[in-house]
């Protein structure tokens, strides 16, 4: 099964306290690419974005009171073509389950994420980003047919 990428993705931003800077320095770096795109942010990053950069972004919960399972579920749906998750890999998070699962989704679905700013530089500037892309979606089917 294909998903079609249209040329105007749907980017989601999340960055982890300790990485919000990081986050909004790449933001403001790459202006000019991601003012082409739809935004789509946990709630206190998309707000944090809006007012450095002047970029507009749909701002959902903020990510530990339910952002990124909301994030999770735009994934599932595909309503997400791709995700920037600035996580910090040095800090215990309370909503650990919740990143780990997010995580999980992007790959399940062979969504194109990145983790840190030298992999979101290579993923932004993709000529990818630029044009339609067809990605492969994994088939399910068995698993969702088996017994139980």
């Amino acid at each position: 099964m294909k998903r079609i990428l249209q040329k105007l993705k749907r980017i989601a931003l999340v960055a982890h306290d300790h990485k919000k800077k990081d986050l909004l320095d790449w933001c403001e770096s790459n202006r000019h690419l991601l003012e082409e795109h739809e935004l789509i942010a946990t709630g206190t990053t998309g707000k944090l974005i809006e007012e450095k950069i002047g970029i507009p972004v749909k701002c959902l919960l903020s990510g530990p009171l339910g952002g990124d399972q909301q994030i999770g579920s735009m994934i599932a749906e595909g309503k997400i073509d791709l995700l920037f998750f600035f996580w910090d890999p040095m800090a215990a998070q309370p909503h650990d389950p919740d990143i780990k699962a997010l995580l999980r989704l992007a790959v399940t679905w062979n969504l194109p994420f990145a983790c840190d700013r030298a992999t979101a530089d290579f993923l932004l500037t993709s000529p990818f980003m630029q044009s339609e892309y067809h990605c492969n979606v994994p088939d399910y089917g068995q698993y969702l047919n088996r017994q139980v």
